[in-house]
């Protein structure tokens, strides 16, 4: 589509934002990988040694036409907390940091007053702790990382993290999922 735009974003485990983003109308694509961080190449191991500097983070691929990157954001603060330094639930550690990586100055005006107006409105009971940042290199993850939820939503990960972020996504976006 001539019209598709990308968001990065980093929430934890991208295994979790990835099953969130790839149930929304309008997003075309997501894929799991690694942005931000110090070395010239990225894999797995390396970002879980801590040796790279990188999060894991998902690339979506959207038609703004059907779901703009304000609404993109809005799912991204609700289903997971931007208020703890590297860490989300059991998964700590500085790939797991809670980051926007933007791609233009628009996508960081529009990240940075999500974070002014989130934080005006008292919406988190500690500060948001979210950096936003520009978009570097995306090292696409192993393809065992791809579609990692569809493919395997009995591992007990899966049941335990994700599923209760899906049930919440339901309940709060149902207007916003594909059908």
């Amino acid at each position: 589509m001539a019209n598709e735009q990308t968001a990065v974003f980093g929430g934890g485990c991208f295994w979790c934002m990835e099953a969130v983003f790839q149930r929304l109308t309008g997003v075309t694509h997501v894929e799991s990988g690694y942005m931000g961080g110090r070395a010239e190449q990225a894999t797995y191991r390396q970002v879980c040694n801590g040796d790279t500097g990188h999060v894991e983070v998902v690339r979506v691929t959207f038609d703004p036409d059907l779901i703009n990157y304000r609404e993109l954001l809005e799912v991204f603060f609700a289903l997971h907390d931007p208020t703890t330094l590297n860490r989300q639930g059991n998964d700590a550690g500085e790939q797991y940091r809670s980051v926007i990586f933007y791609s233009d100055d628009e996508q960081q005006r529009m990240a940075e007053n999500t974070i002014a107006e989130l934080t005006a409105a008292k919406a988190f009971p500690e500060p948001i702790v979210t950096a936003v940042e520009p978009a570097g290199e995306f090292y696409v993850a192993e393809d065992y990382h791809q579609n990692y939820y569809n493919e395997n939503s009995r591992q007990p990960y899966c049941m335990f993290t994700i599923s209760p972020k899906l049930a919440k996504l339901e309940q709060k976006f149902a207007e916003k999922l594909r059908a």
